[in-house]
């Protein structure tokens, strides 16, 4: 569900990055969320995109979302950039998370450019229960760094890198001699992702791994089979050729499933699989969610099976 919020206000915090307050126009309190959460934010016509709430779970009166002006947008950043200023109004849909901060006897937190939004609260929260915790983070420069003088109030458990002066991030370096019990936790880029999933692998950790993708993962030798599809609340069957996705199959049967990036990473499709093997291909769930088989991402993932029963 989605409702109106006012931008209450705007500033800019570093370069090409823009933060943007939201409330309610009444004064009313907000949905609650956790550390780790996104709201869909329409940012005009046709344009919905997925940014993580960086403020405090406990006002529940504001959404704070950090907005990276991408070079190679298709609209949604440069129009909160350029086209939306304090006193707009915009439509946001109710926090969701799939990047949830898990217990743990502690954590190292790598957060690459923009990517420092959902770490944010995360750090707050850990700090606040008393865990043991480290944060890594890297940019292009100091200057295209947000959240800088939030960050250095916790001293030395924050090592920021910036790429111009420390080159690129020392994953391995990180990695070593970590606590046993300790998670990781990672957003940011891909080639960033890609790395710590490479250094996670080679240090013996993989399973202490947590991202948060902003694309899809990039996926090769896919080979998209004919399958079909039961919907269990009416028995109907429906076919999905293979140059069709789930979603376009279940649209065109007038079925009502709630989508938003429609590339796998926000999670606001997942649907519940009753039988059938899916062919997971989101960048939302875990290697063991996977294994349970019991959800989906319609909007990209298919079946292994000839058969997929969907609760539906």
């Amino acid at each position: 569900m989605a409702r109106k919020l006012v931008v209450a206000a705007k500033e800019r915090l570093a370069d090409g990055v823009v933060e943007l307050r939201l409330r309610d126009p009444a004064g009313g309190e907000l949905a609650q969320w956790s550390a780790g959460a996104h709201v869909d934010v329409h940012c005009g016509p046709g344009m919905v995109r997925q940014y993580s709430l960086c403020g405090d779970p406990a006002r529940r009166g504001e959404y704070r979302i950090a907005v990276l002006r991408e070079p190679e947008s298709r609209g949604g950043s440069r129009a909160l950039h350029d086209d939306v200023g304090e006193g707009a109004l915009i439509e946001v849909s109710e926090p969701r998370n799939h990047f949830g901060l898990e217990r743990a006897g502690g954590y190292l937190f790598v957060a690459g450019g923009i990517g420092i939004t959902p770490i944010l609260p995360m750090l707050a929260e850990a700090q606040r229960a008393g865990k043991r915790w480290r944060l890594l983070y890297g940019g292009r420069s100091r200057a295209s760094m947000a959240f800088l003088d939030e960050l250095r109030g916790y001293g030395e458990k924050v090592r920021l890198a910036p790429q111009d002066e420390c080159g690129l991030l020392d994953l391995p370096s990180a990695l070593a001699g970590l606590p046993e019990g300790t998670l990781v936790y990672c957003c940011g880029p891909e080639p960033l992702l890609a790395a710590i999933e490479a250094a996670c692998a080679g240090a013996g950790v993989p399973t202490a791994l947590r991202v948060e993708r902003f694309s899809a993962k990039p996926r090769q030798h896919v080979v998209d089979g004919e399958f079909e599809v039961e919907l269990a609340g009416t028995g109907q069957r429906l076919r999905v050729p293979s140059d069709r996705t789930l979603l376009d199959v279940l649209r065109d049967a007038e079925v009502d499933v709630l989508t938003s990036c429609e590339e796998g990473t926000c999670g606001s499709c997942e649907t519940g699989v009753l039988r059938g093997e899916p062919d997971h291909r989101d960048s939302v769930l875990t290697d063991e969610e996977r294994e349970q088989g019991d959800r989906i991402m319609v909007c990209v993932s298919r079946s292994r099976t000839p058969l997929l029963t969907l609760d539906l």
